[in-house]
């Protein structure tokens, strides 16, 4: 049914560091839903967030635990919760019993665990090793991508799917071969045809993880408003901000760094043939927002 999700026996992905293991049930909108399993004896802490807005619960479905306070030992057992916002200190928990936990967090960590988004980043790595000319070129463009999101005013959790989207952005391309990526004159037909599948082959190789939800932004980022982007021709309001978002932070990475055919244009340039495609190509507000934040940091002027 539209808009409910049912998952049956089992979590979206599981991780285990030794000490403690962390499944994720359920994610968005900036917020994940885990259980964690803490072994008998084991320790765990609550640290300090660079963001103070953050917020995160846990209910113990099971178990006991133990942690000081002001010099004196407080015990905390099944159907106890306890939750942290803006801590100034770190609190260490002890497991007495084998403990389960059902913890409920405003800042999405659980990709720094993910060992699907380890394996995919591997994969984008793989793409920029093989053509040296676009080494770091994810990374810049999610740099970009978050300063114009930011710019924009676009919620928390849209920003973090946004950030990891443009990381995987061009995952896609491990298909593509080597000496089409590296090709330094005009692609043939054929060849164009391969490098226009990308964006639907990482969007493919996203769907069958938990982060499915990032899927369609990779497939879109070379849509275009007027509908001769590609894989699907989207025009307009059927391409999601996000990846409106990318396709502008990708463009201006992509001429202001060397190809193989040809020499990088200067910032100021790139700046000014995107704008010269605002409204047509691209989106007049992304736009707007990503020369603010390229005029910030003194990227053009």
């Amino acid at each position: 049914m539209k808009g409910l999700d049912i998952l049956k026996n089992g979590c979206l992905e599981k991780v285990n560091n030794g000490l403690t293991s962390l499944s994720l049930l359920g994610r968005g909108d900036g917020i994940e839903i885990m259980k964690q399993t803490i072994p008998k004896g084991n320790l765990f802490a609550l640290f300090p967030s660079e963001d103070a807005s953050v917020q995160e619960y846990y209910y113990i479905l099971q178990g006991e635990i133990e942690l000081e306070l002001n010099g004196e030992k407080v015990g905390l057992a099944q159907d106890d919760v306890f939750s942290a916002k803006n801590l100034q200190e770190t609190f260490h928990f002890t497991a007495k019993t084998d403990v389960v936990l059902l913890a409920v967090s405003t800042a999405p960590t659980f990709h720094y665990l993910s060992e699907e988004i380890n394996e995919l980043r591997k994969v984008g790595e793989a793409v920029e090793k093989k053509d040296r000319y676009t080494f770091k070129h994810s990374a810049r463009v999610s740099q970009y991508a978050l300063k114009t999101a930011t710019k924009m005013k676009l919620r928390k959790g849209r920003i973090e799917n946004l950030f990891l989207a443009s990381i995987l952005h061009d995952i896609g391309k491990i298909n593509i071969p080597e000496k089409v990526l590296k090709k330094p004159g005009k692609l043939t037909d054929e060849e164009f045809t391969m490098v226009k599948k990308h964006p639907g082959d990482g969007a493919d190789m996203i769907r069958k993880t938990a982060y499915a939800d990032l899927a369609d932004i990779v497939e879109q980022h070379h849509e275009r408003i007027d509908g001769r982007g590609y894989p699907l021709g989207l025009t307009g309001d059927e391409i999601l901000l996000e990846a409106k978002i990318i396709g502008v932070c990708d463009t201006f990475d992509a001429m202001t760094e060397d190809r193989a055919y040809r020499k990088a244009y200067s910032a100021n340039y790139a700046m000014n043939e995107i704008k010269s495609l605002a409204g047509i190509q691209y989106d007049p507000e992304v736009v707007k927002a990503f020369e603010e934040a390229m005029l910030q940091d003194g990227k053009i002027f």
